[in-house]
């Protein structure tokens, strides 16, 4: 059975050659100045279909066998897997059934749709993605192409990592340490594979949305735990229940794991598209707040920044950065 590894990094980042973006690592003077240390952003919000899923999603899919890839292709997500894999599906000229929960934000709907995907709604407080996705898998013969618990999935997404620390030495910055948002934990994991080869010493920290700490419990159990019923959050990208069972072996190193809320969340959006000119997702930009809010001292330090997604549902982007956007306002909504 394959294994997540390094070397499996090594070869995706080969795999993806040629098709994924190889995103810019961004540096902001202003950013810079406003948190007194210096900040490298990793800009995956350029990367194909909008998030680092597409290289996890392209490094399964392009793996497939030419039966396999007859058969059709099965993922579940709430939104940036699915359009990913929906991408990669389209490049690779097979089907894609997705499913979806039924309060995706429109724009990821859409993206999936765009991409030629079928899409197939669920309740996710009623209902079993996992359960759903297997059922159709099974029943149409389909590859089921999982959101994080996929050793290909986790190396895919380790190029990011691998791109981090090769872009900054470009740049002649030694990073002294790495935030990047966790929810099942794959793109975290693969990037974990990627430091602990080549920058042991370097801390990676992850970041999740106050009420999502899934990952932040499950360290300190020792074991993978479930967080309490949650009342929502504008991060809808990073809402998984529990860690996954093949990253969270992987994401024991994490030095830790902070949490924010969303309007520490909401102001980082609204930073990005201020003084970044960049459009990011509120998942996507859960470590830029840990920064902005003090969570991570950043002052006198390199510090290296995921943002991992700009797929976000144009109201609410449009509240955000006209100051309109309100939490509890917005929970009573939802």
């Amino acid at each position: 059975m394959h294994t997540a590894s390094f070397e499996g990094v090594r070869d995706a980042a080969r795999q993806l050659l040629g098709h994924a973006v190889r995103t810019p690592l961004i540096e902001s003077p202003a950013l810079n100045e406003r948190l007194g240390g210096r900040v490298l952003l990793k800009a995956e919000t350029l990367q194909r279909a909008g998030a680092f899923k597409f290289r996890g999603a392209w490094n399964r899919i392009s793996r497939l066998t030419p039966d396999e890839l007859a058969r059709g292709v099965v993922a579940y997500s709430s939104g940036n897997h699915a359009q990913a894999v929906a991408c990669a599906a389209r490049m690779m000229g097979t089907p894609a059934v997705i499913v979806m929960p039924a309060d995706s934000p429109g724009v990821k709907v859409e993206g999936v749709i765009a991409f030629g995907g079928e899409v197939r709604m669920y309740d996710r407080y009623r209902e079993s993605r996992e359960a759903i996705g297997e059922e159709i898998a099974r029943t149409r013969g389909s590859v089921l192409v999982r959101p994080f618990d996929d050793p290909f999935v986790i190396e895919g997404q380790g190029t990011t990592g691998l791109e981090i620390l090769e872009q900054a030495d470009g740049l002649g910055a030694r990073i002294d340490q790495l935030l990047c948002g966790a929810s099942g934990g794959g793109l975290i994991a693969g990037v974990n594979l990627t430091m602990a080869a080549l920058s042991p010493d370097t801390p990676v920290i992850g970041v999740e949305p106050q009420d999502y700490n899934d990952t932040q419990l499950s360290l300190a159990a020792g074991e993978r735990l479930t967080h309490a019923p949650a009342p929502g959050t504008i991060c809808d990208a990073l809402m998984t229940d529990r860690p996954g069972e093949l990253t969270f072996p992987i994401n024991r190193r994490l030095r830790e794991v902070v949490t924010v809320s969303d309007a520490e969340v909401a102001e980082a959006v609204r930073v990005a598209f201020r003084t970044l000119k960049l459009v990011v997702e509120p998942g996507g930009a859960v470590s830029l707040a840990a920064l902005l809010a003090g969570k991570i001292e950043a002052r006198d330090r390199t510090t290296a920044v995921v943002l991992s997604g700009g797929n976000v549902d144009p109201a609410l982007f449009s509240a955000i950065i006209e100051d309109r956007f309100d939490p509890a306002d917005w929970r009573k909504a939802a």
